[in-house]
């Protein structure tokens, strides 16, 4: 399952029923799953941790050292989790030093072709990154996120859980939960991701509670402090509403409004 063009360093570990195509190259501390499918033309440097059941296509390159003028050789790690597809021309970069050391992949992710994503990014579960859409670095994307073709996020940037970032958005400020970004120059909120969230079983009342607490953080003309008290109120009785609440309590930058 190892073809034999393929060169693989002693200081890699390859689990079980792993394949890999031809005249890929895996570095030293690699290690790369059970499972897991990688094709031809991949290059892996390490070190860099693969789950299990991923499968990255040809001319993927995973692992390379980060596009960051202050990493100055350190060790930094990538680390992927399981049942990631990973497909053509995908970059994902290590950590630095400065930025915690780590790049994270969760599991049960698309990157579709030519997507990248930067040092200190830390990608959720579930997520979709479609085609020519990029990270720039420390990002973070909540769980079930999906970044349409030509998206951008900038560097620093928040995306919480099941929001949406619309084609060729370029998103410069923290996206709540649950929000859908508009194809803008400069992304701005349109509503919120209401099909995404029928589709992954959220009943009526979860998403008008959504609705009601989108349209008190956007809608009502309200300051951000008294946007946040109102949906103090609002969250006493919707769990997702106090996710959206504690996501404006992270938030370090400001926030797309």
């Amino acid at each position: 399952m190892i073809h034999p063009t393929a060169q693989i360093d002693a200081g890699a570990s390859i689990g079980p029923n792993v394949s890999i195509g031809a005249f890929s190259v895996i570095g030293a501390d690699v290690e790369i799953g059970e499972g897991t499918v990688i094709g031809a033309h991949v290059v892996i440097e390490g070190p860099t941790r693969i789950g299990r059941d991923n499968r990255i296509s040809q001319f993927a390159s995973i692992g390379n050292t980060p596009q960051d003028k202050k990493w100055g050789g350190e060790r930094t790690e990538l680390v992927i989790g399981d049942r990631n597809l990973i497909r053509e021309f995908v970059t994902i970069n290590r950590g630095t030093g400065e930025g915690g050391g780590i790049t994270s992949i969760g599991n049960d992710n698309w990157l579709l072709a030519y997507v990248h994503i930067a040092h200190d990014c830390h990608v959720g579960n579930h997520t979709v990154f479609s085609n020519y859409s990029a990270l720039a670095g420390h990002v973070e994307i909540g769980d079930w996120v999906i970044v349409s073709g030509y998206a951008g996020v900038h560097q620093f940037c928040k995306v919480g859980a099941h929001a949406f970032i619309g084609m060729g958005c370029l998103v410069g400020a923290d996206v709540p939960p649950f929000v859908m970004m508009a194809n803008e120059s400069r992304g701005r909120p349109r509503g919120i991701n209401s099909e995404g969230l029928k589709r992954r079983g959220f009943d009526t009342s979860r998403i008008s509670a959504i609705k009601r607490a989108y349209r008190t953080l956007y809608m009502a003309g309200l300051s951000l402090p008294e946007a946040r008290e109102q949906l103090g109120t609002l969250a006493a009785e919707s769990d997702d509403v106090r996710a959206m609440l504690e996501f404006l309590d992270r938030s370090e930058r400001s926030l797309a409004r």
